[in-house]
């Protein structure tokens, strides 16, 4: 398979009690789709994982296929962790119809070029497997070699590539980059110049906004360079306070609360996304 196009990773709203809000999260995805999305991401980074219980998780889950389901459209599914074994069975509970899992090359323990290649190897026999590179969150850069190596694993079906700048190891994997393995963009700031580079999409938490804008970027490369602003606006600080911020302020979701150990945005933070919005 080949996965090409706009994927929003969708935040976790929450109520003023603190629950998941369940209409918030349905009109969101119903609305990404609808504006030009070709398919969702859940319980990415974006959705802040990490401080959600198992009941939590199942009905974004639920929420989210049903989504995809009535909009014909791809679901992709956040997984794992820095345990291979651990990881595996994530994998084998998550739901039928997933169209790939978004896996983070094993984050803190900082596996040699040969572990990250044995891992995927190991995990690669439930559903496709997207290759989550972020370097600054796992401690683990991948070199062009390595991505290469990866990609020829049976399973693995691209990468999302969150590099903060564009590196010669992406620039010499995108020159040779094989067909049938998608490349999609996971820095928001770099969605343009990774796209020059062929890239076949993105997974993109600006698109929460202007999401039919983003989507025409990644359909006709070249143009939409406003929108690099408003993504950095809306990652001046940690991911998704600024976004929520602005969801809350535009009526989307009843709060911007995010749990801790990310606090809210700041009102600096969100007038300056809010003077991005306004660009053409």
């Amino acid at each position: 398979m080949t996965l090409t196009g706009l994927f929003v990773p969708l935040i976790t709203p929450f109520t003023e009690d603190d629950h998941v809000d369940t209409a918030a999260l349905t009109a969101l995805a119903h609305n990404a789709l609808t504006a030009g999305a070709t398919g969702l991401l859940a319980l990415g980074t974006t959705a802040e994982p990490a401080t959600l219980t198992p009941r939590e998780r199942a009905t974004i889950l639920a929420i989210c296929q049903e989504a995809a389901t009535e909009h014909h459209a791809p679901l992709l599914i956040g997984a794992g962790t820095n345990s291979t074994r651990a990881t595996a069975q994530a994998l084998k509970d998550l739901p039928e119809g997933t169209a790939a899992a978004l896996v983070p090359v094993p984050p803190f323990t900082r596996p040699s070029p040969a572990g990250v290649i044995a891992h995927f190897q190991a995990i690669a026999c439930h559903v496709p497997l997207i290759v989550y590179n972020v370097p600054h969150r796992t401690g683990t850069t991948l070199t062009a070699e390595t991505l290469h190596r990866l990609a020829s694993v049976p399973g693995v079906v691209g990468t999302k590539n969150s590099l903060v700048a564009i590196d010669t190891d992406t620039v010499a994997f995108m020159a040779a980059k094989p067909a049938d393995f998608s490349v999609l963009a996971g820095d928001d700031v770099m969605l343009a110049p990774l796209l020059a580079l062929g890239a076949d999409g993105g997974i993109l938490a600006s698109a929460h906004l202007r999401t039919s804008d983003f989507a025409d970027l990644i359909a006709r490369p070249g143009r939409g360079h406003h929108l690099a602003t408003l993504s950095a606006a809306l990652f001046a600080e940690p991911n998704p306070a600024v976004i929520k911020a602005v969801l809350h302020e535009r009526g989307e979701i009843a709060t911007p609360a995010v749990r801790l150990p990310l606090l809210p945005a700041s009102d600096t933070a969100l007038a300056r996304a809010r003077s991005a919005l306004a660009l053409p």
